[in-house]
């Protein structure tokens, strides 16, 4: 947590004054109502492996599917006993990109089902990628490259990463379009992804500005509507002029905490209203002294260990208060906490506390 504290101390000394409001490309805070990805999954085994794959006895439908997959390429194994020590049951995910043609590729996911050790060194056999509506769009096969290691030797194992996990690289292709004729609409739909009166206004203004007439119309702080009856364009055409334009952004006063991992950000326009802060460490001291208690001669007793234990609890830290003047910013917030020598963990009871005095004025976010 020390190089945390760096950070932070680095960041409270470093800090420039500068528009709360930053310039962003209307591409990158919206979505197109209409323009979406759609996900694909299908069922599929990965044959080849080192004897790592699944084991008959706890994954028996990846001897099932092997024997569907060799009768279906003219292999009879009728009452054949198989044990596919190199074969594993996997899940192919996917995702479909707006306006995917047929024969394009797409990177696909494939992640083991069965009780297989590692996919290092597999091969995706054939597998069909359904849609939601259970139809085939794509078609998956190739080698899986795989980023985790398992290593087993005879009195130790060790394990990095995810083995049973992979990826093949363009490893689908498209088999199956969405029929979507996005040049015959007449109304197009900007939804924010995070939603602001504000930055919908400004991106209406935008609009209206480079088209030169009132096409954009704020319908909500989450939707800006566009009506291209009176344009001679298509709205691809439209699209590609008005995605590029800049407009300023608010960000919202707003702190996240990350328990897991100590990080604290935040907002440039979180303010802190006028406030004392006393901060301060109990220590807790507990020192074991054992003592051994030996049975007279003869006695044909046991010897026992009896504990011996001491607890001395006592204040640390500079016990100073901190005196936060009225609309505080974030880099005088730091710095303070900073002067009275916190940790994170310290810092983020503290921004919990301010926030339960009130004295906080933005949203708190605990993950």
């Amino acid at each position: 947590m020390k190089w945390f504290a760096l950070v932070i101390t680095a960041l409270s000394a470093a800090i420039l004054p500068f528009s709360a409001a930053a310039e962003t490309r209307i591409r990158d805070i919206v979505d197109v109502e209409g323009i979406r990805q759609n996900d694909l999954v299908g069922y599929g085994i990965v044959v080849g492996l080192n004897g790592t794959g699944d084991t008959v006895k706890n994954s028996p439908f990846t001897e099932d599917s092997l024997s569907y997959m060799l009768e279906r390429l003219g292999v009879n194994v009728q009452g054949e006993e198989i044990k596919p020590k190199n074969v594993a049951a996997v899940l192919v995910t996917a995702t479909l990109p707006s306006f995917a043609r047929s024969g394009s590729s797409i990177d696909v996911t494939v992640a083991s089902i069965g009780d297989a050790k590692s996919l290092e060194g597999g091969t995706l056999i054939l597998t069909p990628l359904k849609g939601a509506d259970n139809e085939v769009y794509a078609v998956a096969q190739g080698a899986i490259i795989v980023s985790g290691i398992d290593v087993q030797a005879q009195g130790a194992r060790e394990t990095r990463g995810t083995p049973t996990t992979g990826a093949v690289p363009n490893g689908a292709r498209v088999e199956r379009e969405l029929a979507y004729d996005f040049n015959q609409r007449n109304r197009l739909t900007l939804a924010l992804r995070s939603p602001d009166f504000t930055t919908a206004a400004r991106i209406e203004d935008a609009i209206n500005g480079r088209v030169g007439s009132p096409i954009a119309f704020m319908r909500d702080p989450g939707t800006v509507e566009l009506n291209l009856a009176s344009l001679q364009v298509s709205p691809a055409r439209l699209l590609a002029e008005i995605e590029n334009l800049t407009v300023p952004v608010n960000a919202p006063a707003r702190i996240v905490i990350d328990e897991k991992s100590g990080t604290i950000v935040l907002g440039e326009d979180v303010t802190i209203s006028r406030v004392a802060i006393a901060q301060g460490n109990i220590s807790i001291k507990i020192t074991e002294s054992p003592v051994a208690s030996q049975p007279a001669p003869f006695s044909q007793g046991q010897t026992q260990v009896l504990p011996r234990s001491e607890i001395t609890i006592g204040q640390t830290g500079s016990g100073n208060i901190a005196m936060l003047q009225p609309n505080v910013t974030l880099s005088q917030l730091i710095s303070g906490l900073n002067a009275l020598g916190v940790t994170p963990q310290e810092m983020a009871d503290i921004i919990r506390s301010m926030k339960a005095a009130g004295a906080i004025h933005a949203e708190l976010v605990i993950r």
